[in-house]
């Protein structure tokens, strides 16, 4: 079964076509741009349509959507996620929801670290295991309050993590830098093979958008 999945919770959109088996996946094809103003919208159809194409897919080709649900910065992280209801509504096809921390991973044998850039100097971060099960999080903080939280971990990954590896106190490596397509293919392919429901995308966004509704109009009259 061929499944597309999106992910704009961070500065790298990605758009990707895999095929789930019934021992494994296989990336078909995957596509990322990075850029430090990002502009998701602008992105996001046309490497889908990219993606597809290099697969030698259709939408109608697919049999499941799935879509990182952050935590991510309110603007960019619905793009992908209104892209994949939009789409899973339209075809009828489920839906299906990753941790975009959860999908960068920790390395395994150590614990670890995952961090994303949050904007306004902090970071989204997560812990996980030696085993690689997320056992804190997903929280967003400051990088010095996540490294007071954080002090057993061994090793840090992620953007958020590179961008404040001096405040962390930890090792940080290059990579991976951002939620890989492994990740959301092996923590989605269970429920794709299984056929399982759809999932409502529910948006990890941890923290209000920058814009909010006005507020009751003032008089200008005394």
């Amino acid at each position: 079964m061929l499944a597309l999945v999106v992910d704009t919770s961070t500065q790298a959109v990605l758009a990707a076509v895999v095929e789930v088996t019934a021992t494994g996946f296989a990336v078909r094809s995957q596509h990322r741009t990075v850029d430090q103003r990002p502009q998701h919208g602008e992105r996001m159809a046309p490497l889908v349509e990219l993606a597809l194409s290099q697969a030698g897919a259709t939408v109608r080709d697919l049999g499941a959507i799935v879509a990182g649900t952050g935590p991510g910065p309110f603007t960019g992280l619905r793009v992908g996620l209104v892209t994949a209801a939009s789409m899973g509504q339209t075809l009828r096809r489920p839906t299906y929801g990753v941790c975009s921390l959860d999908a960068i991973g920790g390395v395994r044998g150590q614990v670890t670290l995952v961090a994303t850039d949050a904007r306004r100097r902090e970071v989204y971060w997560a812990i996980y295991d030696a085993d690689g099960a997320r056992r804190e999080g997903p929280h967003v903080d400051q990088p010095a309050r996540v490294a007071e939280l954080a002090q057993d971990a061994s090793v840090a990954v992620g953007d958020g993590a590179l961008l404040y590896a001096d405040r962390l106190g930890l090792k940080v490596l290059d990579e991976p830098r951002y939620p890989t397509i492994e990740g959301f293919a092996a923590l989605a392919a269970e429920r794709i093979r299984a056929g399982a429901p759809s999932e409502p995308l529910t948006p990890l966004y941890l923290r209000r958008p920058d814009a909010v509704a006005a507020g009751g109009h003032k008089p200008v009259l005394r």
